[in-house]
């Protein structure tokens, strides 16, 4: 008996062995060709070797030369490419981003002097945000999703949210129940407000929802998480929150339900989590996704997500998170819970200790992960002593809507995570992610904190954009350094705001300083950006990469933003002082930014309102569905709902074409308006504008038209012009205002305000 249980255990053994190089053989044909679509006709030089996790078992990579090769070695294939990525950048001086890649190569590649060796003090690197598959996503292709999860390898992620093609699910689980294409066509939103929807906050805005586009994206998501599994990502699948069709009411009229409202949106139907359909439903929702989709045991579902619960008792408030997490563990005993802490921030006048730990404590500490999802600005874990326990991540948050604005906290996105995962009182911080709201901006910051990955010391951000500035533009330039030194001090130490500035020119035209949606405070003089955009106007001369030519042009658009956030403060007085003539005159100026803004941002692909729409149709079968794909990609970016919504500009974009379009005959409609009642002499009625507006603003959302889809310009001609044009005269402008000031004020501080 002994002889053949030691035979089965040999079986057994070889068994494993041979799986395990099997699995190894195809990690390695994964790796390589990740690296022929990274280097192309380089990839010959490297050699790629797996070794083991570190001896704390994080990740980790080494770099060297060796026998005439490059040796990529890692324990997995996120190690693998992050050495890649850490050659590219220190050894070749090139930088795979977002906005404008450099990837110029010598034909002979550089060696590396000597061996590398990093390891990860992170478990997790986790990414995404629900809004970032809408505001950024919605109508990515497979090709631009493989461009991703590349990039995402290359910084070392290795924990990505993962909801595309949620609705195939969806559908067969609610047809299981009885429901069928009709009930759900008042259920599924459109595809540019998906994540509304699985958050609960609305249903149908934006659909019917085409068949095409559920089955489109159901094989879309196969790719995704085959190409993020075959990298060593453990992908985070969504679980059931509750949020069920409105025709569950007559299907199940015994089921316990409530409505919740989300802004001015209707409400929507919640499943009771005590109701003994809960846990049926989403057991079913497991189970079916991962029939469909397979599991890394890590799912995502966000309770009362921007929705205050119906008491505050924390009996009740505990019984929600235990049948939520039942719901997931009854069909994947592994189970671990992703939560997002949005809501401990969101509604932190609800949710005090009490609440919170209610919440939390129902699930044991080993089968939740908490996302401080906004750390850099509002740190939830600093209150709540480290949730409570709970095994937590250090996310930057950054971007609200896809908004277009230079902003940001270098030094605190450079310094916090290390210190806080040093912080005796941080608890069980076992990572750091990225939350945007949006992505493809501010490319610096972003990388920035990924590059918080490999290193358990704070980074020094002066040297940091040295080296950052010479990989993006391939070479050293001094101009370029003093440039990004500028920009450190001004626009990326941002302050504690809400997101970006945004730009009065994507505002509601108004003669107040803000609207409900803009809000152009700024934490830096205006002025003092001036003389970055100068030094980019004189690198220009010897730098021309992408990367390079989306910098310009950005920094240009910001100090011409920042210009117009003036004048409209100057008009706004001159028609208080009832100088209209001065109104006028101020008003054209403010036309003119505008145009040139759209002319310049016509230059790069990033900037155009052209793509985005382009790209919506293509996602459509037939004419109706890319009518209605475009319907939901202008209705975004503009109004967000229906003429009456009050989140419109909340996505507010500076693109070219929007500029034209949109933006700019809405403010001349204004102005027409304010002469118009002055000739009347009537007051400027801001209501009645508005309303006026609102059948302008539905129709530009309901129309089909072309846009220009390929950059049209030169991108440093154009800078270099606009700053002829603007640089000397802004620089005079800011001074006299800042006299003025100190005049009135008898004060000797910076300020630009007129």
């Amino acid at each position: 008996m002994q002889h053949i249980l030691k035979y089965c255990l040999l079986i057994l053994s070889l068994l494993c062995l041979s799986l395990n190089v099997a699995a190894q053989k195809n990690d390695k044909i994964a790796a390589e060709a990740f690296v022929k679509r990274i280097v192309k006709n380089h990839a010959a030089s490297f050699e790629i070797n797996y070794i083991a996790s570190a001896a704390n078992g994080n990740d980790i990579f080494e770099l060297e030369s060796k026998n005439g090769k490059i040796v990529l070695s890692g324990n997995n294939n996120i190690s693998i490419a992050s050495a890649l990525n850490h050659y590219l950048r220190n050894y070749a001086n090139c930088l795979i981003s977002w906005n404008g890649s450099n990837l110029k190569l010598p034909a002979t590649l550089p060696k590396v002097p000597s061996k590398v060796s990093k390891t990860t003090p992170y478990k997790y690197r986790y990414y995404l945000n629900y809004c970032t598959f809408n505001y950024s996503m919605s109508w990515w292709d497979w090709e631009r999703w493989q461009w991703e999860i590349d990039f995402m390898a290359l910084n070392g992620i290795n924990m990505p949210l993962a909801i595309t093609g949620q609705n195939a699910v969806w559908s067969r689980v609610y047809k299981s129940l009885g429901f069928n294409d009709k009930d759900l066509e008042t259920f599924f939103s459109g595809p540019a407000y998906f994540n509304w929807f699985y958050m609960g906050n609305i249903d149908v805005w934006g659909g019917p929802l085409p068949k095409s586009q559920i089955l489109g994206h159901e094989a879309l998501q196969k790719k995704i998480l085959e190409r993020e599994r075959s990298f060593g990502m453990k992908p985070i699948l969504p679980a059931f929150t509750g949020h069920v069709p409105p025709a569950f009411k007559d299907k199940f009229p015994k089921a316990t339900l409530k409505k919740t409202n989300w802004t001015t949106f209707p409400s929507v139907y919640i499943l009771d989590p005590n109701d003994e359909l809960f846990t049926t439903i989403g057991r079913k929702f497991i189970e079916e996704q991962t029939k469909t989709f397979g599991t890394d045991h890590y799912y995502t579902a966000d309770t009362f997500n921007e929705n205050t619960p119906p008491t505050n008792d924390s009996t009740y408030l505990s019984d929600v998170s235990k049948k939520v997490y039942q719901s997931m563990a009854m069909a994947d005993p592994k189970a671990t819970w992703i939560m997002q802490g949005w809501l401990f921030h969101h509604g932190a006048k609800f949710w005090k200790p009490t609440q919170i730990k209610a919440l939390l404590n129902a699930v044991p500490n080993d089968k939740m992960i908490i996302l401080d999802l906004w750390s850099e600005n509002h740190p939830v874990w600093q209150r709540t002593e480290a949730y409570y326990g709970k095994p937590w991540i250090w996310n930057m948050l950054h971007n609200f809507g896809g908004n277009i604005s230079l902003y940001g906290r270098m030094d605190e996105v450079a310094a916090s995570p290390t210190k806080s995962l040093k912080d005796p009182n941080a608890g069980k911080m076992v990572g750091i992610g990225l939350t945007p709201e949006a992505i493809e901006q501010n490319p610096a910051l972003y990388q920035l904190m990924l590059d918080n990955v490999w290193t358990d010391q704070p980074i020094d951000v002066s040297s940091w954009l040295k080296s950052y500035a010479k990989q993006r533009y391939g070479t050293r330039n001094e101009n370029a350094e003093k440039a990004w030194d500028i920009l450190h001090r001004t626009v990326y130490t941002g302050g504690v705001l809400p997101g970006g500035p945004e730009s009065m020119i994507t505002g509601r035209p108004t003669l107040a300083a803000t609207t409900r949606g803009t809000r152009p405070k700024k934490n830096y003089n205006p002025s003092d950006l001036i003389p970055a955009w100068a030094a980019l106007v004189k690198a220009s001369s010897e730098l021309n990469t992408e990367g390079f030519k989306y910098d310009l042009v950005d920094v240009t658009r910001q100090v011409l933003a920042n210009y117009a956030d003036t004048l409209q403060r100057q008009f706004a007085a001159a028609h208080q002082k009832n100088e209209m003539d001065k109104f006028n005159q101020i008003a054209q100026k403010f036309i003119i930014i505008m145009d040139d803004l759209d002319k310049l941002l016509a230059t790069r692909e990033d900037f155009l309102l052209g793509k985005w729409l382009a790209d919506a149709r293509r996602m459509g079968t037939t004419t109706a569905e890319a009518n209605l794909y475009e319907k939901n990609a202008r209705n975004l970016i503009t109004l967000w709902g229906d003429r009456n919504a009050t989140l419109n500009e909340y996505s507010c974009r500076q693109w070219s074409g929007l500029i034209s379009d949109f933006y700019k005959p809405r403010w001349q409609k204004f102005f027409e308006y304010a002469n118009q009642q002055h000739r009347a002499g009537k007051n400027l009625d801001q209501k009645a504008f508005e309303e006026s507006m609102k059948d302008w603003e539905w129709r530009w959302v309901n129309q089909v038209k072309p846009f220009p889809t390929q950059p049209s310009g030169n991108s440093i001609d154009i800078s270099k012009q606009l700053y002829q044009k603007y640089g000397a005269t802004l620089t005079d402008f800011y001074k006299t205002a800042k006299k003025q000031i100190n005049k009135k004020t008898n004060i000797t501080e910076n300020t630009d305000e007129p």
